[in-house]
């Protein structure tokens, strides 16, 4: 196979910015070198060209497989399209995040989650996708039906990761149950004569149905030795539950406590790139920015916006004075791949993956221009 070498190129590199040229051999980074190469068949024209970035929670799938109410797409169009889109934003290694458990029996996302899995299996397995994508399977405890669907997603295809949620009025992201209404009514998902009578049905759900569905998740996630993410959690209590559920990951932590929390514990601290790009949480918790000045983010997640993540990252190293390019890449490149235990990306260094992705400023917005997965242009 004919070497790719990328030259002319503002390369990102773990602690770095050089002026030189990288070569793929073989789907992997042979050689990192200074200057231009007179071998080059990639002219990046000053461009920066960084890793692929690796997205762990991102549920934009949904939008593609359930464009309106009560319309399911067909499945395999809506993964070939997600994918394009998530191929775009520069992501090479995806984590689809489909649910367990559902609070509205006519979300076609949820009760469909084994049809999505199977699609994305067969899609990828066509060598029809141009990221590589793996299941992150995300279960909503007082749901009735989570554990089950859990189980039958699990039997129709490879899980990678499992995020334990539970979205409750007046727990973990909707602490204020203010905010609780204002999101619910201002998406128009409840009428306001209705919305009492359901926060009451919601947390006599909770109630019902979250311990033991947080059992049989847990002894799922031990017998397909998965990763596991904590999600909202807003106390250090949270914190220490998830430690002893032997959590990994904690996503989006809504409040200084637990975000310090997570990180002096060992946590890898995941927080939303909308919320970086948009100045702030649309449910009024604790911004990522701030969390990233204290020293606690160690992954951003594009979760419903996928050109968000490399939106955030340059924002981030704009706006921290700590915080510099190459840290900044590396919330949406090395660190989510270590987090989720993929070792063999995330980086430009030798013996890596050659996921590239050519970045272009444009009035200070970055551009993807082109995207390489192991050396082979997919964008």
């Amino acid at each position: 196979m004919t070497d790719v070498v990328f030259s002319n190129a503002r390369v990102v590199l773990p602690d770095d910015v050089i002026s030189g040229t990288v070569t793929v051999r073989r789907g992997l980074i042979h050689e990192i070198d200074e200057g231009r190469s007179a071998a080059a068949t990639e002219d990046l024209e000053g461009d920066y060209l960084i890793p692929g970035l690796v997205e762990l929670h991102t549920d934009h799938l949904e939008s593609h497989y359930h464009p309106r109410p009560g319309v399911a797409w067909p499945a395999g169009a809506a993964v070939i399209a997600h994918d394009a889109q998530i191929a775009a934003a520069g992501i090479t290694t995806v984590f689809d995040a489909l649910r367990a458990g559902t609070f509205d029996p006519g979300d076609l996302s949820a009760r469909h989650a084994e049809t999505l899995i199977q699609a994305i299996s067969a899609t990828q397995d066509a060598g029809n996708l141009r990221a590589e994508h793996f299941i992150h399977l995300r279960c909503e405890l007082p749901c009735p039906d989570t554990a089950e669907s859990a189980n039958l997603t699990a039997a129709a295809g490879d899980i990678h990761l499992i995020s334990i949620m539970d979205h409750t009025p007046g727990a973990r992201q909707f602490v204020s149950i203010d905010k609780f209404k204002q999101y619910y009514l201002g998406k128009k998902l409840i009428l306001p004569e209705k919305i009492d009578a359901y926060i009451t049905e919601r947390r006599e759900m909770q109630a019902r149905h979250a311990a033991t569905n947080k059992k049989g998740i847990l002894d799922l996630a031990r017998q397909l030795n998965v990763k596991l993410a904590s999600h909202d959690d807003a106390t250090e209590a949270h914190v220490e539950e998830a430690l002893q559920d032997g959590v990994a990951i904690a996503e989006f932590p809504t409040t200084r406590e637990a975000a310090q929390a997570a990180h002096r514990n060992g946590l890898a601290v995941l927080m939303g790139a909308p919320n970086v790009v948009r100045g702030g949480s649309h449910s009024g918790n604790i911004s990522a920015k701030e969390v990233a000045a204290l020293g606690h983010l160690e992954v951003l997640s594009s979760d419903y916006v996928p050109s968000s993540l490399l939106s955030a990252a340059f924002t981030l190293a704009r706006s921290i004075e700590a915080m510099s390019l190459p840290r900044a890449i590396r919330l949406i490149s090395l660190n989510p791949a270590q987090a989720a235990g993929l070792g063999d990306r995330g980086a430009i260094e030798p013996q890596r993956r050659g996921d590239l992705v050519q970045v272009t400023l444009v009035d200070g917005l970055p551009v993807v221009r082109r995207v390489w997965r192991e050396g082979r242009r997919v964008m």
